[in-house]
């Protein structure tokens, strides 16, 4: 695991870096503070057990990878304000080599495109360290914000699916959006 205040990656504003047990305390302000804009498409944990729970899964189970996108400068905290985090679930090597990307901005950050950057430095992470070669969104097709994020970010609309995840009490269709290692420029 690298040293607490180092990046895995960082752009020019922006760095990634995993999640810790000590980031509860933001990461749980800052979902509260974005319920609105989460609503009615994703709820991260808002409380400390539910963020000791998200954030185990997350170290230590080796089918996810989680990563804070954090702000590299004016904040309170030295330049690392959590402006959001993007995660990669389901990951599977062999033939595969594919993870399936979920994420999220906190009100603070959102649009400004730092999430844009970030889920650059993610997919970038993704296919060079972790060795993937190919990453998915799934979106409900009512949530513009999260379209436009893969849009801006190269990823190719595959797909519709039905009835595919259960979010906020019911089955809710999802596009498929993708991204492969080839189509990112070196």
């Amino acid at each position: 695991m690298p040293e607490p205040n180092r990046f895995l990656a960082e752009g020019p504003r922006v760095g990634i870096r995993h999640y810790r047990y000590d980031d509860a305390v933001e990461f749980t302000s800052r979902a509260r503070e974005s319920k609105d804009l989460h609503h009615p498409w994703l709820f991260p944990p808002t409380g400390a057990g539910g963020y000791t729970a998200y954030a185990k899964r997350l170290l230590e189970d080796p089918t996810k990878a989680g990563f804070l996108v954090c702000e590299k400068s004016g904040s309170e905290s030295g330049g690392r304000e959590i402006a959001g985090f993007i995660n990669i679930n389901n990951i599977v090597e062999g033939a595969f080599l594919n993870g399936a990307l979920g994420y999220g901005a906190f009100a603070h950050a959102a649009g400004r495109g730092l999430m844009t950057e970030g889920l650059d430095l993610v997919v970038r992470y993704a296919f060079g360290r972790l060795g993937l070669h190919r990453l998915e969104i799934n979106v409900q097709p009512d949530n513009a914000a999260s379209i436009a994020l893969a849009r801006r970010c190269g990823f190719r609309l595959e797909g519709f699916s039905p009835n595919f995840l259960f979010i906020d009490g019911d089955w809710r269709d999802h596009e498929r959006w993708a991204l492969t290692a080839d189509m990112v420029p070196r």
